[in-house]
């Protein structure tokens, strides 16, 4: 007979814990191995999971065990096979304590929980959809599944079983290889997966469905050979590819650059509809948003063809950097996210452009980091506290965070940290790592201190690097004055000065780096000052003419730059800096201060102008067929909306940054308009639609020319006829953006959102584009249209890709309508992501970050977004989640 436990009944797990890094204890049990049992059926899953524990030497024998559990309830608990007294079990709303547990040796564990999938709208944990079931246990789903002890330091081994009906879920799939499988008779089947490698619970997964398979082979460097599988929804196997190529290309690069080699018999990828992040790393079983695997050449941009090239990298770089070695704890989070971004950003840098790549990284760094150090949700790259670690996954881990590995690359040189890179893997094989951990590793291999350079992770907030020149004609000498200032934000973290690595040329008028001797001053070590005071200076001798000073070259720091280079200076290096980052930045940042003056001026009621001398470099960059066509489109690309009033600061008026930056677009694209035309002339009929890099960047290129067109001309019949003649995706959906922004309302404009929605109404994902399309139109009736979008019966709330498509686009890339001076888009805002909170917190809270500005907006504007806010805060069921963003937003 089965004993009662009593439990006390709970919805939510909501209760208001912090969570500090100084209070990190090791469990006082270890888990070696985990046997888990679920069996699939319509109505629910039934699991039972065995694990084998052990007391920690030292630990008092009266220690009870601590498993954390999320809104499941236990069936079943028995130690070695001896179902428990009741008395000795307590279980509550965050998990169960058992007492009374042997001393000494090992003991079996085993708990039965009963699922109910089809629920589990949070789509956390195991849930099912579209006949499909799927788990997502990072950061804290497992404990949704079973009750464990729940955390990254919790590493063992897994074998699963998974039966289910054969007709209707023939694929079973777990993490490591595939050992058993066999029929179990009444229709039902079996599969058992056994994972030889110690992971923690995060890394756990399951799929279970009826799905198509791409399949294919690898053989590693060491000779041995891999199944490659993608598993997809019916009918859409043909869609995968190019992910697959991607993967193979991820599989040679990673064996090439770091060394790293495929460890299992079987990689699996599975790509599902309805999934909250962009993929999962999962042990051997990744899982998608099928956004980032379905490609079709008539369906996809080449921006989706880079993301999907991305992520595949991304979570496979994981086998390594998050899987054979993870985090100790959730505050280490960077220490696979952060390492992991550099390694991907690094893929894509050899497989196409390492200019184009490193200005976009940068282009999105400036656009979701800087402002997230700049607000109320500020936090070091390793934060010191949480409540909810979800939120946690941050630009700043993932983005600031790649950027400390590549400042590390940046002191040490590519030796040195493919060196560090070797002993860690070496070293930390298998366990669960910390920052100390990671960065000793290098200090070891390179014989470098690097202690005041891991300030950088304990700092949150953007430095302020200010660069002086002072050049002696008669003597040929340059004196740099180097300083680094850290203001305290709301985080309140330490402010003191960092290693920073700044990579520098000296440009001679014939466009070569000129070379200088090192008089003096700050370390320099070839073209790299290693900044570590406060304020330094370097002094360089034996120059024969006042060089342009390039510094701060491919953004070898995170840094706010400010210098004295003069506009004459800046378009120097826009037509001459050997380094094509700064050669684009020199003239974004010429533009960006046009456009903050240009702001100015509308505000007064002046007419915005910009200096024929910065618009005559743009149509020049245009027209350089000595350059690559991708990296010209992003010379031609002017800073964004959200980017000039980040330069702004505060007292933003958004409609005013809009009128200003367009009335720049009309006045370049007027000066640029016969070479533009002819430019475009020469790109158009390329042939067959190619993902390739070259043929997607003369695609950037052309499109680039069009807005700039269609701005100046204020002619639709452009924009409408590459619409209706485009050949593939990219150029369909840059006509379409150009007529719903530029034109909205207009018969074209109209005409091609009905066409464009006839033709793809049957495609999930290009549906989302014409949701997210019009949510960022900036038309003074957008808010109106996305409100009248949310009820379209193409529009579910509960599926994370429609809803980040309307509203997370709105709210985060519409700066007009969201910003509305009346307040009608805060509170839209704040209304839906309270409906969506009861549905799926973890979406609800990433649209509420588009709140994190707030502060900077002019008077108006500022109180409007306030109010929404604390109207939002004060309703009494909030998710732990989104109740996490909303308070730390307000305070």
């Amino acid at each position: 007979m089965t004993r009662k436990i009593r439990i006390i009944p709970m919805q939510r797990t909501d209760n208001n814990q912090t969570i500090r890094i100084e209070n990190y204890r090791p469990t006082p049990f270890e888990v070696r191995g985990v046997d888990m049992v679920f069996r699939l059926f319509p109505d629910r899953t039934e699991v039972e999971t065995t694990t084998e524990l052990e007391r920690r030497a030292g630990i008092d024998a009266a220690e009870p065990l601590r498993l954390s559990g999320d809104e499941i309830s236990p069936k079943r608990i028995a130690v070695n096979e001896t179902e428990v007294a009741s008395h000795t079990v307590t279980v509550d709303e965050n998990g169960l304590t058992l007492r009374d547990l042997p001393a000494n040796g090992t003991f079996r564990l085993r708990i039965d929980t009963v699922l109910d999938p089809a629920a589990n709208s949070k789509l956390m944990g195991l849930y099912s959809s579209n006949g499909v079931w799927c788990t997502q246990c990072e950061a804290e789903g497992f404990r949704r599944i079973t009750y464990f002890l729940d955390r990254p330091d919790v590493l063992a081994t897994y074998r699963v079983r998974i039966e289910a009906d054969k007709q209707s879920v023939p694929v079973l799939l777990s993490n490591g290889n595939l050992t058993e499988t066999g029929d179990l008779g009444e229709g039902r089947h079996y599969a058992v997966w056994d994972d030889p490698f110690p992971k923690p619970s995060y890394l756990f997964a399951l799929v279970g469905g009826d799905l198509d398979l791409l399949q294919d082979r690898f053989r590693t460097q060491s000779g041995r050979d891999v199944t490659l599988g993608i598993y997809t929804e019916k009918g859409r196997a043909n869609g995968a590819t190019y992910a697959m190529d991607a993967l193979k290309r991820s599989m040679i690069w990673d064996e090439r650059r770091f060394g790293r080699e495929y460890d299992l018999d079987v990689f699996n990828i599975v790509a599902i509809s309805d999934f909250n992040m962009g993929a999962m790393e999962n042990k051997g079983l990744n899982i998608f948003n099928h956004k980032y695997v379905l490609l079709d050449p008539e369906t996809a941009t080449d921006s989706d063809y880079a993301g999907v090239e991305t992520v595949i990298a991304h979570e496979y770089f994981h086998n390594w950097t998050g899987n054979r070695i993870t985090c100790r704890d959730w505050f280490q989070l960077c220490l696979k996210e952060g390492l992991t971004v550099f390694r991907d950003q690094e893929f894509t840098a050899d497989e196409r452009s390492a200019p184009v790549k490193r200005i976009a990284s940068v282009r999105g760094l400036k656009a979701h980091q800087f402002p997230e150090d700049q607000g109320p949700l500020q936090h070091p790259v390793r934060p010191r506290e949480y409540r909810e670690i979800s939120n946690f996954y941050t630009s700043t881990v993932y983005d600031k965070g790649a950027e400390l590995v590549r400042m590390i690359e940046t002191i040490l040189g590519k030796g040195d940290f493919r060196a560090g890179m070797d002993l860690y893997f070496e070293r930390h094989d298998g366990e669960a790592a910390t920052i100390e951990d990671f960065v000793r590793c290098f200090e070891e291999a390179s014989g470098r201190d690097l202690s005041r350079f891991a300030r950088w992770y304990n700092q949150a907030g953007t430095p302020v690097l200010t660069v002086t020149q002072d050049f002696d004609a008669s003597a040929g000498r340059l004196t740099l004055r180097l300083s680094q200032v850290l203001a305290q934000g709301s985080a309140g973290t330490p402010t003191e000065p960092v290693h920073m690595p700044i990579r520098f040329g000296l440009v001679g008028s014939n466009g070569q780096d000129m070379i200088a001797r090192v008089e003096g001053g700050a370390s320099v070590d070839g073209d790299v000052i290693h900044l570590r005071e406060a304020a330094e200076s370097v002094t360089f001798s034996g120059l024969s003419e006042r060089p342009t000073l390039s510094i701060l070259r491919d953004f070898s720091a995170p840094v706010t730059l400010k210098d004295d280079l003069t506009p004459a200076d800046r378009l120097t290096l826009a037509r001459l800096d050997p380094n094509e980052f700064n050669r684009w930045r020199a003239l974004s940042d010429i533009l960006g201060e046009a456009l903050v003056d240009a702001t100015a001026r509308v505000r007064r009621g002046e007419e915005p102008t910009l200096d024929p001398a910065v618009a005559d470099a743009l149509v020049s960059s245009a027209t350089n067929e000595a350059l690559d066509a991708a990296f010209r489109a992003q010379m031609l690309s002017l800073p964004s909306e959200s980017d000039v009033a980040r330069l702004i600061g505060m007292d933003v008026d958004p409609l005013a940054i809009h009128r200003a930056r367009e009335a720049i677009l009309m006045q370049v694209g007027g000066r640029g308009m016969r070479a533009f035309e002819a430019l475009a002339r020469d790109l158009a009929g390329e042939g067959p639609f190619s993902p390739d890099a070259a043929s997607a960047g003369r695609r950037a290129l052309a499109n680039v020319l069009l807005d700039y067109r269609s701005a100046a001309s204020g002619d639709p019949e452009p924009a409408a006829s590459q619409y209706s003649g485009a050949t593939n995706m990219t150029d369909r959906l840059a006509a379409l953006g150009i007529l719903t922004h530029r034109f909205p309302g207009s018969p074209a404009a109209e005409a091609a959102l009905d066409d464009f929605h006839t033709r793809f109404q049957a495609n999930d994902l290009v549906i989302d584009k014409w949701f997210a399309i019009q949510a960022t139109s900036p038309s003074e009736d957008a808010l109106e249209t996305v409100r009248a979008l949310s009820t379209h019966p193409q529009f579910r709330l509960s599926n994370p890709n429609r809803a980040r498509a309307l509203l997370g686009s709105f709210a985060a890339g519409n700066q007009i309508a969201f910003n509305r001076a009346d307040g009608a888009g805060y509170r839209f805002v704040a209304e839906m992501i309270h409906s969506l909170d009861r549905l799926n917190p973890q979406i609800s809270a990433r649209i509420a970050t588009a709140f994190r500005s707030w502060r900077c907006f002019e008077t108006n504007r500022r109180g409007q977004a306030h109010e929404a806010l604390e109207e939002l805060a004060a309703k009494g069921d909030l998710s732990a989640d989104l109740r996490d963003i909303v308070d730390r937003s307000l305070r």
